[in-house]
């Protein structure tokens, strides 16, 4: 691999990557070329699309058809809920579910005699229509994938994928045709605002940190998302390591910075791998180091473990993460732009944030408003979880309202339940019900409804879900996740969990309504951090949203979701056939009755663990 001493090496190499590509598309449909993308995102490795690979090129191998047919990992397509996904191109031809035993087929069938496996291929859930191409299927019909437009087409392990497609142009742009001061007043032109969950403009981040009289400055991404159901960031290292790379160099440039450091939680493994191999390419090709590309930058890139504690999410105390201090937050100000890492001036952004970087040098800053709204240009990228038919990742332009992201693109909720709730922003945002569907996913509008955007958290809620159980729920981890250095965030989010649970159990007061809202509040207004400031968010916005719950599990003690265990009780019906099995899987022996008999649970006896009702044949148990 020789190195990229200048712009004209790194010119030269595009335009060779460029050439070989524009053969293989000149010459595949005709001569029998094709190109096989196997998703190597963790949910589809979870699920062997690695052994899928494995089995595609021994058959391609066996055939003698590794001179015209290439298959090689790519990075996460993001409908999860169909994976492992297999591409195939230039026919376009998009298979789901796809196992090891299925290669064989695709080959003979697609690759051999141009016959698509139909039962391979994604059905429409009510027309039952069979299709076969990405762009028909609904779930991708409303996105605008930008940040994610990598993931799914180049080999993240191929430092050359990446540079056939414009990667590290941006970075010559920067270093060669612009100042410092240029790069930043593009970014701050463009209106990008920090995609970790606050919104705040990077452009003036960047401006801040650049105005210190320092030579030792750092910037720094903060790839330790911590959202329960987020995986937004761990999909994109995985499947776009080098726009990573190529941001945090642009960011660098403008602050006047060196040194580059990737917090990344040590759970991501795969992400870990991809992003150290990118790394090691990257330098091998002198794209990291000294005097990049023949100028008097030098930049370089360390990776940081993190240990999955919520609260490094906050700059503050992700820097005393990094200096090997206990994870807690300090006061503000100083901000960390001014006094950050080691004391020096230090930029923290998240992975989604540094990403839209090359694309808005590349493309302009009126490009990037040119999608999203005026106060929120640009697109944000969603993990799509919970309760819903399509699980997976999204991006969507910004100003997209919530129905769209769940009806159009989430195809409704699982099973035929009623939509009951969808929680934005993670354990800091909020419980957003059926009223507030057709709210703009923009951060003034999510604010202005008790939610905030977050990291990208998305997740849906039906009506088997109790919306008191669910603010316990976030409580009991942001409890379990905080510092414990101020008194509000420890103290009262533990009093705040206490009523909530005395409340599920049937113990509750209707005095405990107004006492969660006045210590919510409370902890609001004083906790030290952005932790402990938006803790009571998902507890507000029940309150707001589902009071008649609470009054419900106060006044009739009763769960309407069947959820709270100490508000239901299991009973055994007429159509029991006797056959014993829920007797048998009864951990403390409560149910009664002989072999063909009906059987009884004990009600005093019965600890509601749920096994006899998960055990039953026949689903003659039944929660009352």
């Amino acid at each position: 691999m020789n190195k990229l001493r200048t712009r004209e090496d790194l010119n030269h190499l595009y335009d060779n990557l460029i050439y070989k590509r524009d053969f293989l598309e000149n010459h595949k449909a005709e001569e029998g070329y094709r190109e096989i993308l196997v998703c190597g995102g963790t949910g589809c490795t979870s699920s062997k699309s690695l052994e899928i690979v494995k089995e595609f090129n021994k058959v391609i191998q066996e055939h003698d058809l590794n001179t015209k047919i290439f298959c090689h990992i790519t990075g996460c397509l993001g409908f999860c809920e169909q994976g492992p996904i297999v591409k195939v191109l230039p026919d376009n031809v998009f298979y789901v579910r796809v196992k090891p035993l299925d290669v064989y087929e695709i080959v003979s069938s697609h690759i051999l005699n141009n016959q698509v496996v139909d039962r391979l291929l994604y059905t429409h859930p009510h027309s039952k229509q069979k299709i076969s191409h990405q762009d028909e299927i609904p779930f991708y019909q409303k996105q605008h994938r930008q940040v994610l437009r990598h993931c799914g087409l180049i080999n993240p392990e191929v430092i050359d994928d990446y540079i056939a497609l414009g990667g590290y142009q941006s970075i010559a742009k920067v270093l060669l045709e612009m100042t410092p001061q240029e790069v930043i007043n593009t970014i701050k032109d463009s209106g990008l605002r920090g995609r970790g969950g606050a919104g705040f403009s990077t452009g003036l981040k960047w401006e801040l940190t650049a105005q210190q009289d320092n030579p030792d400055k750092y910037i720094i991404c903060n790839a330790d998302e911590g959202d329960p159901g987020a995986f937004m960031d761990r999909s994109l290292i995985e499947g776009d390591p080098h726009s990573l790379i190529e941001a945090l160099m642009i960011g660098g440039y403008a602050i006047g910075s060196s040194h580059g450091i990737v917090y990344i939680r040590a759970e991501y493994p795969l992400a870990i791998q991809r992003l150290s191999l990118a790394i090691n390419q990257a330098r091998a090709y002198g794209l990291l180091g000294d005097n990049i590309l023949g100028t008097d930058f030098s930049f370089d890139v360390k990776l940081r473990y993190g240990a999955g504690a919520f609260v490094c999410g906050e700059e503050t105390a992700l820097i005393a993460s990094i200096e090997g201090k206990r994870g807690e937050p300090v006061p503000k100000p100083p901000f960390p732009s001014v006094k950050g890492l080691y004391d020096k001036p230090t930029c923290i952004n998240n992975v989604e944030t540094l990403v839209n970087v090359p694309m808005i040098i590349q493309n302009g800053a009126d490009w990037f408003r040119s999608f999203g709204t005026k106060n929120s240009p640009g697109t944000k990228v969603f993990a799509l979880a919970g309760k819903i038919n399509n699980v997976g990742l999204v991006e969507v332009p910004m100003g997209i309202t919530l129905r769209e992201i769940i009806y159009d693109i989430g195809g409704g909720i699982k099973d035929n339940h009623l939509f009951k709730a969808v929680q934005t922003g993670g354990p800091s945002g909020g419980c957003i019900s059926d009223k507030n569907l057709d709210t703009a996913v923009d951060y003034e509008s999510l604010h202005n409804i008790g939610s905030i955007m977050g990291s990208g958290g998305l997740i849906v809620m039906d009506d088997d879900n109790c919306m008191v159980d669910i603010a316990k729920f976030y409580l009991e981890f942001t409890l379990d996740e905080s510092c414990g250095k101020c008194a509000p965030c420890r103290i009262g989010n533990k009093r705040l969990y206490e009523i909530l649970d005395r409340i599920s159990k049937g113990q509750g007061e209707m005095s405990d309504i107004e006492l969660l809202r006045e210590l919510s509040l409370t902890i609001k207004q004083s906790s030290l951090c952005g932790l402990g400031q938006t803790s009571p968010n998902p507890v507000l916005s029940t309150l707001d949203n589902f009071e008649e719950e609470y009054v419900d599990h106060i006044v009739d003690k009763h769960c309407q979701a069947l959820v709270c265990s100490n508000l239901f009780q299991y009973f055994i019906d007429e159509t029991c056939i006797g056959c014993t099995k829920c007797a048998r899987v009864c951990p403390v022996n409560c149910i009664e009755g002989s072999v063909k008999n009906r059987h009884v649970i004990n009600p005093v006896a019965c600890i509601r663990c749920g096994a006899c009702y998960d055990a039953c044949p026949v689903h003659a148990i039944s929660r009352q």
